[in-house]
């Protein structure tokens, strides 16, 4: 499998990152079968590891560690942090105080004495992005963390990371984890070009558009049981009855006869697409089953050329979402008791 450099880091990622999310309760409950998944990645060339605390409450993470026994110094490990792992008030967020603790949590479960990307899963906007980058860079500096990443930040929260590092001496992000696909190609417009332009490398999740992009889902017609919609219910983006799901049906027919002129499925020329931008260096697959990942590692070789890719921008137009939820970011200014109402 082709290896990529992570933005100007000096380390080479694999085309392909292996996401572990439906790794556990949200997805294949099976731990045994999980690392026969893992370990068929490992096989096939994918040489990065995506995972996070929150994936099924530790779950996941414990998975991985135990895929990775005896493995873990080929792989480049990622996890991340942000999301509430426990009723208490001080365990969430992006503070100095729980960003230490969740590491040495996701160390233990994960089996391992070091992190290769930690990512700040979220935007916190109860927290100072100079007290995450003092306490990231401290445990750069210790050796638990050997990289920082963001995850979903918009372009001017990425620049001002970058600045408050350079400002105050800190380890700044070399690496960005934005939603992109063909349907939500909003990345376009900002965050990729702002990841060009510090250096910074793009790896892009959701790039099936939560399995919109394999052609299993239509407007009006019930999800397949155990498929993310029936597991996911409160993801509106994926649920067939949903207000979008009529237009994304009409896309997924126009692109199904792209890819198929192009000679491949359309989670081939999903996956290539993506692909294909200069900022990105690996897109996150998220496989639930052995069948799954064989189906994705058969078409990780396609390239698109000119002429494909003019077609697609001429179905979806750059830089555009088809749902605005596809991103995963909502600035905090336009949540309803933001806005003009400091109450």
């Amino acid at each position: 499998m082709e290896l990529r450099l992570l933005g100007r880091s000096g380390v080479r990622v694999s085309r392909y990152c292996l996401g572990a999310m439906a790794f556990g309760a949200l997805g294949n409950r099976d731990h045994a079968d999980c690392v026969r998944i893992i370990h068929a990645a490992l096989d096939a060339g994918i040489n990065t590891v995506d995972t996070a605390d929150v994936y099924s409450r530790g779950e996941s993470e414990e998975i991985v560690g135990e895929a990775l026994r005896g493995r873990r110094d080929a792989v480049v490990l990622a996890t991340k942090c942000f999301w509430p792992m426990g009723d208490g008030p001080n365990q969430r967020g992006l503070s100095r105080r729980w960003i230490t603790t969740a590491v040495q949590a996701s160390l233990r479960r994960l089996g391992t004495d070091w992190i290769d990307i930690l990512y700040l899963h979220k935007p916190d906007p109860d927290t100072n992005l100079a007290e995450s980058l003092g306490a990231l860079d401290d445990l750069v500096r210790q050796g638990t963390v050997r990289m920082i990443g963001t995850s979903t930040l918009p372009a001017e929260q990425i620049v001002e990371a970058h600045w408050t590092a350079a400002s105050r001496r800190l380890e700044a992000p070399v690496v960005e984890q934005p939603a992109y696909s063909l349907f939500a190609r909003g990345a376009e417009r900002d965050v990729l070009p702002t990841c060009v332009r510090y250096g910074m490398g793009a790896m892009v999740f959701s790039p099936l558009n939560g399995g919109w992009l394999t052609g299993k889902y239509r407007a009006g017609v019930p999800a397949e049981p155990g498929s993310r919609a029936t597991r996911w219910t409160t993801d509106h983006s994926v649920q067939p009855d949903s207000p979008v799901a009529p237009t994304k049906a009409a896309l997924v027919d126009a692109l199904s006869a792209v890819a198929v002129d192009a000679g491949c499925g359309l989670a081939e020329l999903a996956m290539a697409f993506v692909l294909e931008h200069p900022a990105v260096s690996s897109a996150i697959i998220g496989p639930r089953t052995m069948g799954q990942l064989e189906q994705l590692l058969a078409g990780e070789a396609l390239r698109l050329d000119d002429e494909v890719l003019d077609r697609v921008d001429g179905i979806v137009a750059p830089g555009s979402d088809v749902d605005p939820a596809d991103r995963w970011y909502r600035p905090t200014a336009l949540v309803a008791s933001a806005r003009r109402r400091p109450r």
